[in-house]
């Protein structure tokens, strides 16, 4: 059985016992978090909701709050002596999906 949710902005295909990282969600280690925006779920066929799937959710445990390796963002004009060099490191939040109910 999989399912398709909506979460931080994007679509995310999600199996039972996945583990994913996803954009950072407010929630500690350990604890349990609901999902109900469910865009499409099925096992043989598939349910599409309009947006959502009424009465449908996924339950995943929060494993680890973290942030992903530093990337350069590195901006260059030439001919005009301008150079811009930024860090940047994303929050993620490590979750592995526990049920998918309908």
């Amino acid at each position: 059985m999989y399912a398709i949710i909506e979460t931080g902005g994007k679509q995310i295909k999600v199996g039972l016992e996945e583990v994913l990282f996803i954009e950072k969600l407010q929630a500690s280690e350990g604890e349990t978090v609901t999902f109900d925006k469910v865009l499409a779920i099925g096992q043989d066929t598939l349910n599409y909701g309009t947006p959502y799937v009424k009465g449908a959710t996924v339950t995943a445990e929060v494993l680890r709050q973290g942030r992903k390796r530093k990337i350069i963002v590195f901006k260059y004009r030439p001919k005009k002596n301008e150079k811009t060099i930024r860090g940047h490191r994303q929050s993620f939040t490590k979750v592995v999906i526990k049920s998918i109910n309908l």
